[in-house]
């Protein structure tokens, strides 16, 4: 088994310094307030046979997770830092909990040390960087469908969702986003393929530097190469690299990306942006992607499979926008994942300004 994981002396240093010591953050929570957190299943390493054999038609398409092995072999910070959001973000769930049992937690409303998850409707202004082989390959069009498309699914408006198993039909839930298009930059660059360590990102490479990642999702179109459809920086890495990369025929609706050309890649990355791992772990049964109504799968599902696809004795929520499915046959979020996107907007959190 070939894995992608951190040093064990690393991994062991930064997680003994996790027990011993509060997470960074200005929201950390106060012992009195008597929320227990298990960290003990949080890992930052991805299995990498968990796609090998899984179909013949299997693509990769998702690199987010070797994008995050790569800024972590280049900041010796970076583990501790996600660590921490990770603790905090556990935290507000279980706050979330308590209230939701009549416990007084401080919530949005002020009153406690610590908020629970926030709450209120969030929009998000999107900056679209195009790196095209000549100008107008990227069109207006897909532009517009892929900011629809966002809204749609982040807003639980899939057309498609009316699909979701009985077993699922309670968990679907409308993440309350608004995705609004504000600047959209362009640059032409004969460059074949950028690859997956960032330099679209880089002007000094040929890219376009992100504008103001506090408070503005930075996606950038541009031929990625290796049949990758895209992958995004998970909450925690630099501002300088911080938002989604799609390729060109991935991006919004086009024909030239097949099943995968309906825009949903944005939304699958989008979901990562905003800390959700994939449905399945990332590492077979005995791994998992922190969110407590999905269940446990062995690797991606591809294609559409048909209701129940049985993995690790459950079925496989393939309609989930975090599989591997083609685009037309994932249609859903779960509240949990809800919660776990939310939790990053609270004061103090990774995505606070966005809202201040």
């Amino acid at each position: 088994m070939k894995k992608v994981i951190l040093s064990v002396a690393l991994l062991g240093a930064f997680l003994v310094s996790c027990e011993n010591d509060s997470p960074i953050s200005d929201n950390t929570v106060e012992e009195s307030q008597e929320v227990q957190v298990d960290m003990s299943d949080f890992s930052l390493y991805v299995d990498q046979d968990d796609i090998a054999g899984k179909s013949a038609s299997s693509l990769e398409k998702c690199v987010s997770m070797k994008n995050l092995e790569y800024r972590l072999s280049k900041n010796n910070g970076l583990a501790k830092k996600m660590y921490d959001i990770e603790y905090n973000t556990r935290k507000a769930i279980a706050l979330k909990g308590q209230a939701n049992k009549g416990k007084p937690t401080g919530g949005n409303e002020g009153g406690g040390t610590t908020p629970s998850i926030y709450e209120g409707a969030i929009t998000i202004p999107v900056v679209i960087n195009i790196i095209e082989q000549f100008s107008g390959q990227v069109t207006q069009n897909q532009i517009n469908s892929q900011i629809r498309i966002l809204n749609e699914d982040f807003q639980n408006n899939n057309s498609n969702t009316g699909n979701v198993p009985s077993a699922f039909a309670g968990l679907v839930a409308d993440i309350n986003v608004t995705f609004v298009l504000g600047t959209v930059n362009r640059v032409v660059n004969t460059k074949a393929s950028w690859g997956t360590n960032d330099a679209m990102k880089i002007p000094s490479q040929g890219g376009i530097a992100p504008t103001d990642a506090t408070s503005n999702l930075n996606l950038w179109v541009c031929e990625i190469g290796g049949g990758i459809l895209g992958y995004a920086q998970f909450p925690g890495g630099s501002n300088a690299t911080d938002g989604v990369v799609i390729g060109t025929d991935f991006f919004g609706e086009t024909n030239a990306g097949g099943i995968y050309g309906k825009g949903r890649t944005a939304t699958h990355e989008v979901g990562h942006w905003l800390n959700l791992r994939h449905i399945w772990g990332d590492g077979r049964c005995n791994r998992d992607d922190f969110v407590a109504d999905t269940p446990s799968s062995d690797a991606p599902n591809y294609n559409c499979p048909i209701y129940p696809t049985v993995n690790c004795r459950t079925a496989d929520m393939t309609m989930n926008y975090m599989d591997y499915v083609q685009d037309d046959c994932m249609y859903m979020f779960t509240s949990g994942q809800n919660d776990r996107m939310r939790a990053l907007f609270i004061a103090g959190g990774p995505k606070e300004g966005f809202i201040n």
